[in-house]
């Protein structure tokens, strides 16, 4: 697609109120969770003060790991979500529900 179509394709999606095809919208929705998970294990390690060398370390991963995980460009398995919880010194909380959800990791009392 070039620019003038793009142009003109998005002018259309403002003022026609254009539906995404079901398949954009899941994938908007599969990015968005990753990233959402992504951001709740960057924000645990960096108030643990941690590094991501030692943030898979902990979770016998990589680093480029962990980064790639940070960013959002990875959906991790649950026995990796597991051993992430326990890195972290937290139990992991995920609340799903339709297009909507939330991902926290909530620490361990002290």
């Amino acid at each position: 697609m070039n620019h003038a179509q793009w142009k003109l394709a998005r002018e259309r999606k403002a003022t026609e109120g254009y539906a995404e095809p079901p398949e954009v919208e899941a994938t908007r929705t599969e990015i968005r969770m990753a990233f959402d998970l992504g951001q709740a294990v960057y924000d645990r390690r960096t108030e643990l003060g941690i590094s991501q060398t030692e943030l898979a370390r902990r979770a016998r991963m990589t680093q480029p790991q962990v980064s790639k995980l940070e960013l959002g460009g990875t959906v991790p398995t649950l026995p990796l979500l597991a051993r992430l919880a326990g890195a972290l010194d937290a139990s992991l909380n995920i609340a799903l529900d339709g297009d909507t959800s939330s991902v926290a990791f909530i620490p361990h009392a002290a």
